[in-house]
């Protein structure tokens, strides 16, 4: 009968080849380096408007990389566009459909399916340009604006947004669309403060003020190249506070629903007689703060070439240009908040000149501490 005794050569054979086998499990056990952090995820913004935001969109180029230049590389501009024709480098995704009423956008809810494909975490939007033009009451444009920022907080309930006060317009063949965009503008902070919320902040950042279409445009409603310089450094300080994170710091774009560089102010004209070569008009001035000011200064600049000759319940001087710089009298400056003073004046317009109108402003000056 066979022995059933091992030989040891048969035995070693054997333990050698399960150290074999179990090697690579003891391997896959044993403690591993610690795993490198994950990047953090890029913060997603949408450029939102229409074709003074999207094509050529150089305005984007410049902000994209005054960030990048800044440090924030940490950013990725998202829409469902892509570059439009601008030759600077950049990322060129963006939301700007031109030709697109953003009233048409709300009323088609084409904006959530765009929303859907980006999940931006801030948009910056300049929109209602063609609205305005178009004749559109800014009642029903700020309705729109109010539908697509609640269509944002669907997908996102801590986005931020940035809106423009539009820049000027002052297209051929459309005298009233200047002052349009001024009415429309004025009405701009009140509605973003009563839209904004502390987990969802809308800011204003002003765009209309220091943009001559006749320089900063070639067709008087599209910028040129010293516009996109312009709106680039507007959106920047804004957009750089929401980057960095930090609200009380520098750069800090201000409270929820208040312009970024704003004056607490504003201002409507409306003409009170014409004849040939000329007409009256008054400008009234409101306080739109919630603190009262001692003093305000107006601009007015008369459309079709007209320019001012006379002035009354304020002081004022002209530019070159036929831009008007009113300072109120002694006695209107201090205006409570809500309160308005109002002037009048006299303007000498051109024989081809057409319905009177100005595109006016105002700024509020401070109380002294």
């Amino acid at each position: 009968m066979p022995s059933t005794r091992h030989s040891p050569l048969r035995i070693l054979p054997l333990l050698a080849l399960l150290a074999t086998l179990l090697l690579p499990v003891g391997v896959a056990l044993a403690p591993s380096a610690a795993a490198a952090p994950a990047a953090a995820a890029p913060v997603r913004v949408m450029p939102l408007g229409d074709s003074i935001t999207g094509s050529p969109g150089c305005w984007r180029a410049l902000l994209w990389n005054r960030l990048q230049d800044a440090g924030h590389t940490d950013i990725d501009f998202v829409g469902t566009l892509g570059h439009q024709g601008c030759a600077q480098p950049h990322d060129g995704d963006n939301e700007g459909h031109g030709g697109e009423l953003v009233t048409n956008v709300a009323d088609q809810n084409l904006l959530p399916g765009r929303l859907a494909a980006t999940l931006p975490d801030i948009v910056v939007m300049h929109f209602g340009t063609n609205d305005v033009w178009s004749g559109i009451a800014p009642d029903r444009i700020l309705a729109a604006y109010t539908k697509l920022v609640g269509q944002m907080r669907v997908g996102n309930p801590d986005i931020k947004v940035l809106v423009a006060q539009l820049i000027p317009m002052n297209p051929s063949g459309c005298a009233g669309c200047p002052q349009r965009v001024v009415d429309f503008n004025a009405r701009i902070p009140d509605w973003a403060r009563a839209t904004s919320t502390t987990r969802s902040p809308v800011t204003v950042v002003d765009q209309w003020r220091g943009f001559d279409t006749a320089t900063d445009t070639y067709d008087g409603v599209h910028p040129s190249a010293s516009g996109d310089e312009k709106i680039a450094a507007r959106w920047y300080p804004a957009l750089a506070a929401l980057l960095e994170a930090d609200p009380g710091g520098p750069g800090d774009p201000g409270d929820p629903g208040d312009p970024a560089d704003p004056p607490a102010c504003r201002a409507s004209f409306r003409a009170v007689s014409a004849w040939q070569g000329g007409y009256q008009g008054e400008v009234t001035v409101t306080n739109a703060s919630a603190s009262s000011v001692p003093g305000w200064t107006a601009t007015v600049v008369p459309a079709d070439g007209a320019r001012l000759t006379q002035v009354w319940n304020g002081t004022f001087s002209t530019a070159a240009d036929g831009t008007a710089t009113v300072t109120n009298a002694a006695w209107n400056g201090t205006l409570a908040p809500g309160a308005s003073a109002t002037f009048g004046l006299i303007v000498s317009a051109p024989a081809t000149a057409g319905t009177p109108a100005a595109t006016v402003t105002c700024t509020a000056r401070a109380t002294s501490s």
